[in-house]
């Protein structure tokens, strides 16, 4: 039942006006219909899904596969058929993977779709007949009834309908609908019947521009900026040291056909062939880890945002919410106590029905105990004419006698009522609640008996939530369609404190810091919050359970739909929790700070070696006048290194106290200074080898790969913990990687497969070195960490 008084909605939409011409006593024509749904279109939303060929294709139109692809097409110039399968191989491994986790987060636009509902009861040529929700045209006539779902934006023209709108506009009271007033596509019928004509179908619904907010929310993932960033860098970097290489390749007069090998070599050196398979593969296992604690991600990108989130967005209405009506307070009256005024009020409310605020009366008499109840003769239902509902009784001696309950204003008019009720009324309603008024007694002489306020009580855990997440550094803000008043009182409630953004439109850049209230808001203006928060450089977070609320989730970096949510919500938010509750989302923090320290590690291996290895290039040429490395030899430590070093999306890290970003900057700086000692290093072995062990330049190409594959192994062991000399033990996964790859290199070196072969003792005492090396870099380590801000 709805108290308060109706509140009209939007205006229909104008296109439509051409309805007032039909007979409403027929409704359209068969052929008139058919006619409209020709030149207008179905009752649908329309189908944006990616072609998954053209989804394939895109997983080779980015920085790595360019670089990849221009070494295989070098490659095959120069007839070395075998490394150029390699590189392919490469290639198409790390599209299948990316492509095999994509392909499974394309149903956004379907759920939307299949939100609006199958089925709709129409007349058409002059009777009523039920035709799929599609079909239906403007100026239709169609009737709503108890428990149907609004299949088009309606205007009405009879009866009245009880409407529950919060999944479209974030309300948690149902709305009274009465003649004249819209009813949107989406909303579901609480109660009664009602007639109207629609006015808008498909796209142009309000729901319907919701879907088109949704198919336009889009944000640039951290993956794709960090990737292109790094392979920017390196390439910019690579480039340089082609050129001094080439350079002074001339100036020792080598021939062309040793140039392009050692070009190529350079080229191979500088792609970080596994990065963006890393991300996919620390994300997916991520999701997995996360599966397991109730959170389910359907996007892997959220599980990577989920580390950078520094504000959450936090709708109220069946978030923060529990989105169902219960008493608040009972205030008695009159010498009447509270259990006597609830088992009254129960009486003159629907049994058994949909009406939200009489089922929580029920629910609240229901906890109360008393033996002298009245017998019930008859009942009333809520009349939104009279604004109120009421029942016809016998006392206990007999007596005849007669509740009401409704709006404060009507009840308090028929019944003889006091200052202090009046002040109590004011004083409940200014706190924001829904406050009606019950009345009993003789049916010529009734008494006001009590007032009964009624709330959305917040779930018992968003408090806790919220202060987890505060701890964490997460600035939590509520975002709701509904007042003011309300939304304060549920932010004091769960312990959000803070100002509450003045009425008006969403500026294009809003500090978060400022304000910890946005009341009133739209479904287009979520959308514009969480994007004027980007824009102010915060990595945002969305948590909602509406159709309203899937603009802003699918825009929102880290898009979380509660377990209560409609398919819509769930299909635009990036997870989704399996779980009544919000415990899931302080999780996802977590989990996406660990998968953050993983990738960490791994594209710090990788940007060092990259340095590294294009570096040491030119000390080769330089020492021995010759390419130190083959293609051949480079390809195999892309194999060993780049992708054995993908374990690191297993390892026992961390989780950091604070939101994480990526500072390629910083990151590049702390590259360059651990990738000088690596250089200094593998320059070290590389002069034993040439000056001491009289080495030549074919044995030199076999040192120089197990010095890199080693010295590879050593800096990512020493590199694993940004704070400590040597982190928690590393997973069975990395140590089993580790080992391959020493196995295999040294196996190669010793056994001259590949390359020239080396006693077993240089392969030993190469390992030796890079044992007591990694202990010097972890030293190293801590101060450069601290000066570029690596935590």
């Amino acid at each position: 039942m709805n108290t308060a008084p109706p509140r009209p909605l939007d205006k229909p939409p104008t296109a439509t006006s051409s309805a007032a011409t039909d007979d409403r006593n027929s409704g359209l024509s068969s052929d008139e219909a058919a006619r409209r749904l020709t030149r207008i279109g179905t009752n649908a939303m329309p189908d944006p899904a990616i072609h998954p060929w053209k989804m394939a294709l895109t997983k080779f139109w980015s920085p790595v596969p360019w670089m990849l692809e221009a070494a295989a097409l070098l490659e095959l110039i120069m007839h070395s058929y075998v490394e150029a399968a390699i590189i392919i191989g490469l290639l198409v491994f790390n599209a299948a993977l990316g492509l095999f986790q994509e392909s499974r987060a394309q149903n956004t636009l379907a759920a939307l779709r299949s939100r609006l509902a199958m089925n709709a009861t129409v007349k058409r040529d002059g009777a009523w007949e039920t035709v799929p929700a599609v079909e239906l045209v403007p100026g239709d006539v169609v009737k709503l009834s108890l428990g149907s779902v609004v299949a088009a934006d309606i205007r009405l023209t009879s009866g009245n309908v009880l409407i529950d709108q919060s999944m479209l506009t974030g309300e948690s009271v149902p709305l009274e609908a009465l003649t004249g007033m819209d009813a949107y596509a989406g909303a579901l019928v609480r109660r009664g019947e009602a007639i109207g004509d629609v006015t808008a179908t498909g796209i142009r619904t309000k729901f319907g521009r919701t879907a088109e907010l949704v198919a336009t929310a889009h944000v640039t993932g951290t993956e794709q900026k960090t990737v292109v960033q790094i392979v920017r860098n390196l390439s910019v970097f690579n480039g340089f040291v082609i050129v001094v290489l080439v350079g002074y390749a001339r100036v020792l007069g080598m021939p062309l056909s040793a140039i392009v090998p050692l070009v190529l070599v350079a080229v191979l050196a500088s792609i970080p062939v596994a990065l963006p398979a890393t991300f996919t593969l620390a994300a997916a296992l991520g999701a997995r880890a996360l599966a397991k604690l109730n959170v389910l991600p359907t996007r892997l990108s959220a599980v990577d945002e989920a580390a950078s989130v520094d504000v959450l967005c936090v709708d109220k209405t069946g978030t923060l919410t529990c989105n169902q009506l219960s008493v608040t307070q009972t205030v008695p009256l009159a010498s009447f106590d509270q259990a006597h005024v609830l088992m009254l009020a129960a009486l003159a409310s629907s049994e058994g029905g949909q009406d939200p605020v009489d089922e929580a009366i029920r629910n609240a008499a229901a906890m109360q105990k008393t033996n002298d109840a009245p017998r019930l003769l008859s009942f009333l239902p809520f009349d939104p004419a009279t604004k109120m509902s009421q029942a016809s009784a016998s006392d206990n001696a007999g007596q005849p006698m007669r509740i009401v309950k409704g709006a404060f204003a009507v009840v308090s008019a028929i019944a003889a009522s006091s200052p202090a009720a009046l002040s109590a009324a004011s004083g409940l309603e200014s706190r924001g609640f829904r406050v009606l008024a019950v009345a009993a007694g003789a049916p010529t002489s009734m008494v006001l008996i009590g007032l009964i306020a009624l709330s959305d009580p917040p779930r018992a855990d968003s408090a806790a939530l919220i202060t987890q997440l505060h701890a964490l550094g997460v600035r939590v803000v509520m975002i709701t369609g509904d007042a003011a008043a309300t939304a304060a009182i549920v932010a004091k409630a769960v312990k959000l404190e803070g100002a509450i953004y003045p009425p008006g439109p969403v500026q294009a850049h809003i500090d978060p810091m400022q304000f910890v209230v946005f009341a009133g808001v739209l479904p287009e203006d979520k959308y514009q919050l969480v994007k004027a928060f980007q824009n102010g450089g915060h990595t945002v977070g969305m948590c909602g359970d509406g159709a309203n609320d899937a603009p802003a989730l699918r825009q929102a970096q880290m898009g979380i739909a509660v377990s209560s949510a409609t398919d819509v919500a769930k299909a635009a938010a990036g997870m989704v929790l399996t779980r009544p509750g919000l415990a899931g989302i302080v999780a996802a923090v977590n989990e996406g700070r660990i998968t953050f320290q993983r990738i960490l590690t791994y594209t710090m291996n990788s940007v060092i070696k990259k340095i590294v290895s294009i570096l040491f290039l030119i000390f080769g040429l330089v020492v021995t006048g010759q390419a130190i490395l083959t293609p051949l030899l480079m390809v195999i430590i892309m194999i060993t290194g780049d992708f054995l070093a993908m374990s690191l999306t297993t390892d026992h890290v961390r989780a950091s106290p604070a939101p994480n970003h990526w500072q390629i900057g910083h990151l590049t700086g702390a590259g360059i200074a651990l990738g000088s000692a690596l250089l200094v290093f593998d320059a070290g072995m590389i002069a034993v080898g040439k000056y001491a062990l009289h080495m030549g330049i074919d044995e030199l190409r076999s040192l120089c790969f197990i010095v890199l594959v080693f010295g590879g192994q050593a800096t990512l062991y020493a590199i694993r913990d940004r704070r400590r000399l040597w982190g928690a033990r590393p997973s069975n996964w990395l140590i089993a990687s580790s080992l391959a790859d020493l196995l295999i290199a040294g196996t190669l070196a010793a056994r001259g497969l590949a390359m020239t072969r080396l006693p077993v003792g240089v392969v030993f005492g190469t390992l030796v070195a890079a044992f007591a090396f990694s202990f010097v870099l972890g030293l190293l380590k801590m101060p450069v960490f601290r000066r570029f801000s690596i935590t």
